[in-house]
């Protein structure tokens, strides 16, 4: 089960493309079941989080919280999109991609994956990118049509 929340303030983005990144997401890194929630919120709320169970006093772009036994997929990801507008023009990213990005990040840390060294970092973002080639790219034209 995916489930997609919008609890920024002002912006609002389709939730079917989201789930369907981690549906194929999933499905590749062979995973038969998940509880995974995506929440879309702003600095605000991710300095709350932060400093609430992290101990840090700072806004971050992503947040993940396992929520179910190791053996499970379970968790919740708190996804900063005023964050990931900022990071677009540092990244040269669209804001849909940078934003799937960071779906992406939190859910591999959900799954194991870990960026706190260098090497560690690198096999993280090497499979951010070929996530983001083999199961983003052909949604843009649906997040486009949803938009409307």
């Amino acid at each position: 089960m995916i489930e997609v929340e919008n609890a920024h303030p002002r912006t609002r983005l389709p939730k079917e493309p989201f789930r369907r990144l981690l549906r194929c997401l999933l499905r590749r890194e062979g995973v038969t079941a998940a509880r995974l929630s995506v929440v879309f919120v702003g600095h605000e709320e991710t300095r709350r989080l932060n400093a609430q169970f992290l101990n840090h006093r700072r806004s971050t772009d992503v947040i993940a919280f396992p929520l179910g036994e190791e053996a499970s997929v379970e968790g919740e990801i708190y996804v900063n999109i005023d964050q990931a507008r900022e990071q677009c023009a540092l990244y040269g990213a669209a804001f849909a991609e940078e934003t799937a990005r960071l779906v992406l990040h939190g859910t591999l840390h959900l799954l194991g994956y870990d960026d706190r060294t260098p090497r560690k970092r690198r096999t993280m973002r090497g499979r951010e990118d070929a996530m983001l080639r083999l199961c983003w790219h052909g949604l843009r034209s649906d997040l486009r049509r949803e938009r409307g």
